[in-house]
């Protein structure tokens, strides 16, 4: 079984971004986008209501950490230490080797390639630091722009899984994709 550490998060840098533990004096900026309907259009989480929404998202990255179950980053401009997104490995199956990735960013970052440069840091991380074999993240069919950026980062579509995921009373397909370590597919 895998033996990882996720707390604090390590900080990572990208040619334009920082990505550093997840704070709680985020939470204003972390509400903004978890309550803009179009950054969570692909999201399976309801909207954040109020300021303590954000809150109570951000304890429970960081007691995920604690309990080294998932690694989240707060993602920043470089020079500027303003929240602008979140990405990390939020599901981590040790016995496995294998983590889910996910990530958002607010929506006025969008179309700039900073999810693209996070995706490369995180995975990295996650197959140079913690041992990972595997990597995985699941979006929709109507969400091209992350189906892309999985797909500029060297991630494989495995499986287009019809209504498989039940949210606000409907069936949703998904499409899984993932990478392995370099050099880990080949015999």
């Amino acid at each position: 079984m895998l033996t990882i550490q996720c707390h604090p998060a390590p900080v990572l840098t990208t040619e334009r971004s920082v990505l550093r533990p997840l704070r709680p004096s985020d939470a204003e900026e972390v509400f903004a986008m978890r309550s803009d309907p179009q950054v969570m259009q692909h999201v399976n989480r309801p909207l954040a209501k109020s300021l303590d929404d954000a809150r109570a998202l951000i304890e429970l990255i960081d007691s995920m950490g604690a309990a080294n179950a998932s690694v989240q980053w707060a993602m920043t401009l470089k020079g500027e230490d303003r929240f602008i997104g979140l990405i990390g490995f939020w599901r981590i199956v040790k016995e496995h080797h294998l983590a889910e990735l996910g990530y958002m960013l607010a929506r006025e970052h969008w179309g700039r390639g900073l999810i693209t440069e996070a995706i490369a840091a995180a995975v990295a991380h996650g197959f140079g630091t913690l041992g990972l074999h595997r990597v995985e993240a699941i979006t929709r069919p109507g969400n091209a722009a992350s189906a892309r950026v999985l797909l500029k980062n060297g991630f494989v579509q495995e499986g287009h899984f019809k209504e498989n995921i039940l949210w606000n009373g409907a069936f949703h397909d998904s499409l899984h994709f993932a990478c392995l370590r370099p050099g880990a597919d080949t015999p």
